[in-house]
């Protein structure tokens, strides 16, 4: 893979300083048997090149743990993945460019804030129509050219391929930034493990130019490798950055935004107004464009934390009042919960349990299994099990709990999952949290009666959640009650309505 920058003019001399590389020296860096080297090709007084080549060893990528991964069995050995221009490419770009990336240069500080006419040339680029979609609303100048599968044998055609020239007018530190964010994105994969400080990552090189990208929705959820709860999350802080141009949609060592609430994104994680402020939203919603939206200038004012982290945060916090040691994560997914619990000594055992065997395998790799201290790892316990069928493992637990599972369930399935949980598995608590339809009215972007995800089967108000509870408690010997999670409001409730079933004769 190659990527070459040209800066022209008078300041062409500067580029090799900005980039924080001599022009009379090849700098190479090896990671992960992959070697990267930067060199400059041409250097005068009115231009200078610098190229970045990197060379990928095929059996080390297969044996990692990337995206290819999960393709067809002979697509980890078949592919065009090391050649054409990816986030292995991306990655090679931050890493040898990182003063660059900062904006930091001591000898030409003079340009480093500064507009330049930058070129980038990169011969195999991948994406297609996709490339000026990407590129030309960031005001890049595209020429594209095709590259035959072989030069001597024209009737093959070409390949899936472009060799691309972007040209514009821009601070370097920005155009890193954004050829960082969207190759992978051309490429549609990532070959390293996403997780939420990828989200991060993304609000950090993207936030002032990504949230009034019109292809934004398509970048975050190529760049996200499709995880929704990213997605959402990243979604409603870039709305913070457009409601309030010149406000960074920065994000904390703790993944707290300070951009404010996202108003109008269905599903978005982070809580939308409520009251008069969601009053004025829904007005505003009639309107066009991101200046019509109207936020609550207090609830700007304060970092906001997303539903997801208020969600799982408030789970945790029911956990502890309550006496228990062992838990079950049904349905943990990645391992968000797991993770807090693991933090957490008076939780002595822990079991994550999915029916969806790469799922787990990804909470091994966000949780850092093969990194956690033996003491901790001896604590956790990831199990391949489903909600609908009996599981002794899973028998005698002091909690079990099913944070947004049982809407993904279709309707008819319920009685069995009652069977598994309230009859088999009988733990002495069970933690049972699903989104509250009523507050749906909030998110002014969600058309009535429509579901803030497109895989929940159905959606509960408080009291279809108490009918269904009061049934089961009262059919297999619990009692219950009821909390909401996140900003309550006083028509509608919280965001996101829990019920705590205690086996009956339990404290």
């Amino acid at each position: 893979m190659y990527l070459s920058i040209t800066l022209t003019g008078a300041h062409a001399s500067g580029l090799n300083h900005l980039l924080h590389k001599h022009p009379d020296r090849v700098h190479r860096r090896e990671k992960n048997g992959s070697t990267a080297t930067v060199f400059t090709p041409v250097f005068e007084p009115d231009r200078a090149t610098v190229g970045l080549l990197l060379e990928v060893d095929p059996i080390g990528l297969v044996r990692g743990q990337g995206a290819a991964r999960d393709s067809f069995t002979l697509g980890q050995y078949v592919n065009d993945r090391p050649y054409a221009a990816n986030s292995l490419l991306a990655v090679a770009l931050r890493q040898s460019f990182s003063t660059a990336f900062a904006g930091n240069s001591t000898a030409r500080a003079d340009i480093v804030d500064i507009p330049l006419p930058l070129r980038f040339e990169i011969p195999a680029l991948p994406g297609d129509t996709l490339i000026r979609e990407l590129f030309e609303p960031l005001g890049w100048r595209v020429s594209e050219t095709e590259v035959p599968l072989d030069p001597e044998i024209p009737a093959w055609g070409s390949a899936a391929v472009r060799r691309v020239v972007l040209e514009q007018d821009i601070v370097l530190a920005r155009a890193l930034s954004q050829l960082y964010v969207l190759l992978p994105v051309l490429d549609g994969a990532k070959h390293y493990w996403v997780d939420q400080s990828e989200t991060q990552t993304l609000l950090r090189h993207g936030g002032d130019w990504l949230a009034s990208h019109p292809r934004r929705e398509l970048i975050l959820r190529r760049a996200l490798i499709h995880q929704g709860e990213y997605v959402d999350e990243a979604i409603a802080a870039l709305d913070g950055v457009a409601d309030a141009p010149g406000t960074p949609g920065a994000w904390n060592a703790q993944g707290v935004s300070n951009a404010p609430d996202a108003q109008g994104t269905p599903g978005a994680l982070a809580t939308p107004a409520t009251g008069a402020a969601a009053s004025a939203i829904g007005s505003a919603a009639n309107k066009t464009g991101p200046a019509a939206r109207v936020t609550d200038p207090a609830a700007s004012a304060a970092p906001r934390i997303s539903l997801a982290r208020e969600r799982r945060d408030g789970i945790l916090a029911r956990l502890r009042e309550l006496p228990v040691s062992t838990v079950v994560d049904m349905g943990c997914g990645q391992g968000a919960l797991l993770n807090v619990l693991l933090r957490d000594a008076r939780f002595t055992r822990v079991i994550g349990a999915d029916v969806s065997p790469s799922v787990l395998a990804q909470a091994e790799r966000a949780l850092g299994l093969d990194r956690m201290p033996e003491t901790q790892r001896a604590r956790l316990e990831l199990v391949q099990s489903s909600l609908t069928y009996r599981d002794d493992r899973l028998a005698g637990a002091d909690a079990m709990v099913l944070m947004e599972v049982i809407e993904h369930l279709d309707a008819e399935r319920l009685p069995r999952l009652e069977l598994a949980v309230f009859a088999h598995a009988r733990p002495a608590h069970v933690l049972v949290s699903t989104p509250n339809a009523e507050y749906n009215v909030h998110y002014p972007g969600l058309a009535p009666g429509a579901f803030r995800h497109t895989d929940h089967r159905f959606e509960w108000t408080r009291a279809e959640f108490a009918n269904w509870s009061e049934r089961v408690a009262a059919e297999h010997g619990y009692r219950v009650a009821y909390s909401g999670l996140g900003p309550e409001d006083p028509a509608t409730g919280a965001p996101t309505q829990l019920a705590t079933f205690t086996r009956a004769g339990t404290a």
